[in-house]
């Protein structure tokens, strides 16, 4: 599988505790940081719950 780098652009102050416990399942809870990971069907439909808050590069 290919592997994408998601990046927090976006605070999680304010936001849903089920919209920060999916920053933390990303492995992201601190702003700018990055995390590489599989290109699983999981990790998009996270990456949809907080699309708001991260940027995703390859």
């Amino acid at each position: 599988m290919t592997k994408i780098k998601i990046k927090q652009i976006g605070s999680p102050i304010r936001r849903t505790k089920e919209q920060r416990a999916t920053l933390v399942g990303l492995g992201l809870n601190k702003m700018h940081r990055v995390s590489e990971l599989e290109d699983t069907p999981e990790v998009r439909g996270m990456i949809k719950k907080v699309a708001h808050m991260v940027s995703v590069e390859g």
